[in-house]
């Protein structure tokens, strides 16, 4: 006999249905299930990964913190790893336009039908235990890279590190990017706390690479205490730049003629010498032919890096959100001069340093343009107008109640000897692509 409905098998209780089925539900429900929107600790995530069975998972895990060039990292890593044959698994926070920018398999973004699963089985499992909207997030992507049968998993640490839901798992290796002010509210307010954050992620007997060039004292003591060696840039690895390549050294092991990442985004070969050294650290577990390194490294691409967008002036998009990402654009601007006028398009979050944001770009900006950012943590454009007379800047300022309506407006005033640079946070430029509707 065909029995086609549990209903009709004494004892069988059906399944309770999925709690929703578009993935635009799960992310409204998630943003209002916790209290509060950011909530470090590790005992939740802890817990229900326990349940799922994901604490020990047989792949080789990178975890990747620090301040600027986390998502520059993974990027690349994921890319280099996926070229040399390696299934791979990519974790990645914020998003800039699309949800599912956070997750990938093999560089392809998992499809909303993937999430919505993870999702249910995070649900499932965690009972009455309350999640923040990024600990959801971060049990689905490795309830996902479980069910895939990856080789290695990549994942962006969110905040911190120590207590960040990343780091729920046990890191095989570790790299910690370059450390500036930021989220001083939870992580501390000088690099030695910070960094004393970030060397969280750091394990006993596990890779660990820095790739900061001046490395705060209280991560090399963290690493000391571990017993563990952490590879600097400058002492265990270097690299020298020339016109259009690169070469990395690391005692006898010399690559020569490397592409580089960016040509006009410097920071980005600090970042990819501090990838080339996680690879070479892990080469006994996962080796990776040179030829895979040159072609990830050729196909890197990260949006919203110091990304220039053809449009009817020079559009340049960079989710610089803090002082020391800020200086970098600015730095990164003066290299790719324009002979017109520069017009700054800039939306800010309430828990960054405006001041410290805007002296920093201050005079490469003829024109500025504020725009309010929209959710609890966004700031309304006329503060940051305020904040910009208190500097000394009222000339040229305008205020608008969307990226949509700056943009609009900007477009009308610029040539193409001018310049527009869309910047403060990713939801700024997660908007304009939105907007303008950039590739990504």
């Amino acid at each position: 006999m065909r029995v086609t409905s549990n209903k009709s098998l004494p004892g069988v209780v059906a399944p309770a249905p999925m709690r929703f089925k578009s993935l635009e539900d799960w992310l409204a429900w998630q943003e209002e299930l916790h209290f509060t929107s950011i909530e470090l600790g590790l005992e939740r995530c802890v817990t229900v990964a326990r349940r799922m069975g994901l604490l020990h998972p047989d792949y080789t895990v990178i975890s990747v913190a620090g301040t600027n060039g986390k998502g520059s990292s993974v990027n690349m890593l994921r890319s280099i790893l996926t070229h040399s044959g390696y299934a791979t698994g990519c974790y990645s926070s914020p998003h800039l336009v699309r949800y599912n920018e956070r997750i990938s398999l093999n560089g392809v973004e998992v499809s909303d039908e993937m999430l919505c699963g993870a999702f249910d089985r995070v649900d499932r499992v965690r009972g009455d235990i309350s999640l923040t909207y990024f600990e959801f997030g971060t049990l689905a992507a490795l309830d996902i890279f479980q069910h895939a049968g990856i080789d290695v998993a990549v994942l962006e640490v969110g905040l911190g590190g120590r207590l960040d839901a990343v780091n729920c798992l046990d890191a095989d290796a570790a790299l910690i990017t370059a450390i500036e002010l930021d989220h001083e509210n939870w992580l501390g307010r000088d690099r030695e706390s910070i960094a004393r954050e970030k060397a969280g992620i750091m394990r006993s007997g596990s890779v660990a690479v820095c790739s900061d060039p001046e490395p705060p004292q209280s991560l090399l003591d963290h690493a000391a205490a571990l017993g563990i060696h952490l590879s600097l840039p400058g002492r265990d690895y270097s690299h020298h730049i020339t016109n259009t390549c690169w070469e990395w050294q690391s005692g006898a092991t010399v690559l020569c003629g490397l592409p580089r990442p960016s040509l006009y985004n410097t920071r980005q070969m600090e970042n990819a010498a501090g990838v080339m050294m996680v690879l070479h650290s892990l080469s006994d577990r996962l080796p990776v032919d040179p030829r895979a390194i040159r072609r990830g490294l050729e196909e890197f691409n990260l949006s919203g890096r110091f990304q220039i967008v053809p449009d009817r002036a020079q559009l340049i998009l960079d989710v610089a959100h803090n002082r020391q990402a800020m200086e970098l654009l600015v730095q990164n601007l003066r290299g790719l001069p324009v002979k017109g006028s520069t017009h700054v398009l800039i939306g800010m979050l309430k828990d960054k340093n405006h001041t410290a944001i805007f002296n920093e770009i201050r005079d490469i900006a003829d024109f500025w343009h504020l725009v309010t950012l929209e959710g609890p943590r966004g700031t309304d454009s006329d503060i940051l107008r305020k904040e910009l007379a208190a500097l000394g800047i009222s000339g040229n300022v305008t205020v608008y109640p969307s990226v949509a309506d700056a943009l609009n407006q900007i477009r009308t005033m610029v040539g193409p000897q001018d310049r527009i640079v869309v910047t403060g946070s990713f939801l700024t430029v997660g908007a304009a692509m939105k907007h303008l509707r950039v590739p990504h």
